[in-house]
């Protein structure tokens, strides 16, 4: 699943390193905040008032509390600056949390499909729930919706991927909270064997986000290149740049929620180096200030005006010596 179509890619929308870290620690500890109440509200009152829906879904719960955790954790090394062995800084810290709550998200989805299988496959089992767990569902279907908005808000609002994927993943608590209601409500009704079933539904939903979350992130780590549209503004701006007279060759990866730009930057023949130079650090400048660019590596190429002769200008091969 992408993300990059919620996240606004303004000029005045940047935000500085620092305070996108701020805004994500603070939105996630307010998130840690609702599934811990929410993890031990919903097991507890599964396990009493048996409902096999209502405690798949606080184990959901369970597993936002630790993706909350991978997420700080992500956040805190991913603000680290470049050192020796990481030139690029430490961005991909993000992708790599990203990458982990898929996995984990897998993982989870996989264990509720098993469960809820065994109770169907054996519908004797399966007894009728207390209407208390029907309130608790509901309960946790308004909590989780919104959380939901409010990370998602804040996500959009620093340009945070992984804050995305975290509230994506709220986002789809609240749909398995909808789904146990209903298969609690149904139980309550005389058909017992939706209360198991609304739990294979929320294994399935699990499933699904954690598959798409952790093959986004993999591909992020495998140097995908962003989406045509943000390529194509990063090429105007170098465009743009007085002196620029074409540009091609324009190549970029993702460093966590960052990118790493390279690219053929045509100057006018005629001009010396240091004033070829200048304007590739101010095409640099323009790109890092535009873009959410980590950093941008130009390379000169000179352009030769098509109404003069310069054959007399190409100078004659330089012999490098073997070795």
């Amino acid at each position: 699943m992408q993300f990059k179509h919620l996240i606004d890619d303004s000029e005045d929308a940047l935000f500085s390193p620092a305070e996108r870290a701020q805004a994500a620690s603070r939105s996630t500890w307010v998130s840690v905040g609702v599934n811990l109440v929410l993890t031990v509200t919903q097991i507890s009152v599964g396990v009493l008032a048996k409902s096999q829906g209502l405690i798949a879904d606080g184990v959901h719960s369970m597993s936002d509390l630790v993706s909350d955790f991978v997420v700080l954790l992500a956040n805190r090394h991913s603000q680290k600056g470049a050192d020796e062995k990481h030139p690029y800084g430490h961005q991909r810290f993000e992708t790599a949390g990203s990458l982990i709550l898929g996995a984990l998200l897998l993982a989870v989805g996989v264990a509720m499909l098993w469960s809820a299988f065994l109770k169907i496959a054996e519908p004797h089992t399966v007894g009728t729930v207390h209407v208390i767990a029907l309130w608790v569902a509901g309960g946790a279907l308004i909590a989780k919706e919104m959380l939901f908005r409010y990370m998602l808000a804040v996500a959009k609002q620093v340009k945070s991927t992984m804050l995305v994927a975290n509230a994506w993943h709220a986002r789809s608590d609240a749909a398995s909270s909808l789904v146990v209601g209903v298969g609690i409500a149904g139980n309550l009704a005389g058909y017992p064997i939706l209360d198991p079933i609304a739990a294979l539904i929320v294994g399935c939903m699990v499933t699904k986000m954690g598959w798409k979350f952790g093959w986004d992130a993999l591909h992020d780590l495998m140097d995908r290149s962003v989406d045509d549209a943000e390529v194509k503004a990063i090429r105007e701006t170098l465009e743009q740049t007085p002196g620029v007279s074409g540009v091609h060759d324009v190549r970029t990866r993702k460093m966590g929620d960052m990118i790493v730009v390279d690219a053929h930057i045509e100057v006018d023949a005629d001009i010396s180096v240091e004033a070829g130079h200048e304007i590739a650090v101010a095409a640099q400048q323009r790109v890092l200030q535009r873009h959410r660019v980590l950093n941008l590596m130009s390379h000169i190429d000179p352009w030769r005006r098509p109404d003069r002769d310069h054959s007399a200008d190409v100078p004659a091969a330089v012999n490098v010596p073997a070795g």
